[in-house]
């Protein structure tokens, strides 16, 4: 094989692995950093935490937001849901 045919195989694949994928993982860390400072807010309130429209919700008091986990303490005890996978967070009104 010549050079010219290296260059054509490799370089996009040169391009995948060595700039695109190290920059999306880039922009997902962004994007937690920002969940995880909306989700501190929800600390000690009590919640519904949806993980999408296959997913579970879960029903409970949000007690702590960690690197890329939140806790939920709900009927089932305390649950640990990854912020990745969170896409709607509901507080409940208390009611008097």
């Amino acid at each position: 094989m010549n050079t010219t045919t290296w260059i054509v195989i490799f370089l996009p694949l040169f391009i995948i692995f060595c700039i695109e994928i190290p920059r999306q993982r880039r922009i997902i860390k962004i994007s937690n950093k920002r969940k995880r400072g909306k989700m501190i807010k929800y600390i000690g309130k009590t919640c519904i935490v949806s993980t999408g429209s296959l997913g579970t919700t879960v029903k409970g008091q949000i007690t702590a937001v960690e690197d890329n986990w939140i806790e939920v303490n709900g009927r089932k005890g305390p649950q640990i849901l990854n912020l990745d996978y969170i896409t709607n967070i509901t507080p409940i009104p208390k009611i008097n």
